[in-house]
């Protein structure tokens, strides 16, 4: 499944739903926790005014936090008005882990993890859990690799059992692993070789991360290192990534706190599998050399552009100041760049820009798609104006409410289902080291400033630090050739579905330890 990081995803949408996680009673007492697993207390503060903030504070209250004696970390956010229960297993693994000539190994293993265990056969993981009405999945980004099951609120003994059973012994065969780098092959021709201008912005990350290594090369991978990879390569990443100390179990929804912990103890808790310490990241660089490139594309009808630009990791306050520069810039039909480029000119089909909040330095993007007779150039003058303008006069008042509302929606929305809560409660304990932050995210947004976002724009959105990466539409004589990219490209998270890779349904349930019945259907 295509991990696309967040590029302020915003959705008007009611935020009556946070009632659900005003129940005062979604602080369980976990009696069976063991003296060296005790589940911490949610940190405290007085609740916001704002009765959004309030429901947040009282959801940020409600989870539990707990570390297994193997380093296996439990976070926990019960809520028993949803009748399904999601649990999403994070591990501390992405593209920025992988090691020279082996770009693509995170991504390949998301594949290789629904390819069967030591108790369950190969395909069996998706029929157990479709056969008791649930669904399930997995993503890769640079920064985790992550996988998730949503099941009846009954069946959360069996995606434990599930997910446990791989993390201690996953079929890492010769025929597995052919199966499965075959299909990673195959994704990459249909989302990126055969895609119009993703080739273009492959090479915008190559461009961007220059000067900061550990993002450089995309999470696909390349073809290259696909058809060089060995086996026993592969055995190796998954024996150094793969392990209680490299994940975070998140569980969401209608579910026992104490049950969990009794279960995630029965099934994880003798995983014994030591873990090479991640290499930390490295500080933002000083200094970024501007660079231009030009991207001819088969499949582009027109012109394009990309701007790219290094900016602070995700959770720092000019982080959340470009992140809603974004927003006035190109989210939805009133922002600067919608209505300039497309509305009013008629010079682009389209316009969007995102940031990936990687945990280390990060990306910014903006990027358009040229209507036939616009001409590159003119454009690009264009859009660096708006951003010039950002720099030069504060957004309004009125301006920064209309975006930030639109932000308190996204996020709100961004947290509705119980899959959403799990997958980025597990998120936020694996990059910053407490699930709890999630809780907060809100609030930065909210304080922050016109001044703040002007001066972020200034320091970090200049041409000076600017990459550029112009996609042009390839003759008919280069029509079946695909561009040449660099080494070790870099762009937005892509992984194909899990699903699509699935092989024949195995037959026969699970030997031991026999999962819970099913019991009812999905609500």
């Amino acid at each position: 499944m295509p991990d696309t990081r967040r590029a302020l995803r915003l959705s008007l949408v009611p935020l009556a739903f946070l009632s659900a996680f005003a129940l005062e009673s979604l602080a369980p007492s976990v009696g069976s926790a063991a003296e060296k697993g005790r589940l911490s207390e949610p940190g405290g503060g007085m609740p916001a005014n704002d009765p959004v903030q309030r429901s947040l504070d009282r959801f940020r209250m409600s989870i539990q936090r707990l570390t297994l004696e193997n380093g296996l970390r439990l976070v926990l956010a019960p809520d028993q008005n949803a009748k399904t229960v999601a649990v999403s297993v994070t591990y501390g693994v992405g593209s920025r882990d992988e090691g020279p000539g082996q770009s693509g190994f995170a991504h390949l293993f998301e594949h290789m993890m629904f390819q069967g265990s030591a108790r369950v056969a190969k395909g069996q993981h998706f029929t157990l859990i479709s056969e008791r009405g649930g669904s399930l999945n997995g993503t890769t980004s640079a920064d985790r690799t992550n996988y998730f099951e949503v099941l009846p609120s009954s069946e959360l003994q069996l995606a434990l059992w599930l997910e446990a059973d791989r993390m201690r012994a996953l079929a890492v065969n010769a025929e597995n692993f052919e199966n499965q780098r075959a299909v990673v092959k195959e994704e990459y021709r249909m989302r990126y070789e055969n895609t119009a201008y993703m080739t273009g912005m492959m090479r915008l990350g190559e461009l961007t991360f220059a000067e900061y290594p550990p993002y450089t090369r995309p999470t696909i991978g390349s073809m290259q290192d696909l058809d060089a990879a060995k086996l026993e390569w592969v055995k190796t990443f998954y024996d150094t990534h793969y392990a209680p100390k490299n994940a975070v179990l998140a569980v969401s929804g209608d579910f026992d706190a104490d049950e969990a912990v009794k279960l995630a103890r029965q099934y994880f808790g003798n995983i014994d599998k030591p873990v090479t310490a991640r290499a930390p990241l490295p500080p933002m660089p000083a200094k970024v050399t501007p660079r231009k490139d030009v991207v001819k594309d088969a499949n582009a009808k027109t012109p394009g552009f990309y701007f790219g630009f290094l900016i602070p990791p995700a959770r720092t306050p000019e982080h959340y100041a470009l992140e809603l520069a974004v927003a006035i810039l190109a989210d939805g039909e009133s922002s600067r760049l919608e209505r300039l480029l497309v509305r009013d000119r008629a010079v682009a089909q389209r316009v969007s820009a995102w940031t990936h909040d990687y945990v280390g330095a990060d990306q910014l993007a903006i990027t358009a798609v040229l209507t036939e007779k616009a001409k590159l150039a003119d454009v690009e003058k264009l859009v660096e104006a708006e951003i010039a303008k950002l720099a030069t006069t504060p957004v309004s008042a009125a301006e920064l409410q209309k975006v930030t509302t639109r932000v308190r929606s996204s996020f709100v929305f961004g947290l509705q289902t119980n899959l959403s809560r799990a997958t980025r409660l597990g998120e936020y304990e694996s990059y910053f080291g407490d699930a709890r932050l999630l809780g907060l995210e809100l609030a930065q947004y909210q304080s922050v400033t016109p001044a703040e976002i002007q001066a972020a724009v200034k320091k970090y959105l200049g041409p000076e630090r600017r990459q550029l990466v112009e996609v042009v539409p390839a003759d008919a004589a280069s029509a079946n050739s695909v561009p040449k990219l660099a080494p070790a490209p870099a762009s937005a998270p892509a992984s194909a579905p899990a699903s699509a890779a699935a092989p024949a349904p195995a037959k026969g349930p699970p030997a031991a330890p026999a999962p819970a019945a099913k019991k009812g259907g999905a609500k």
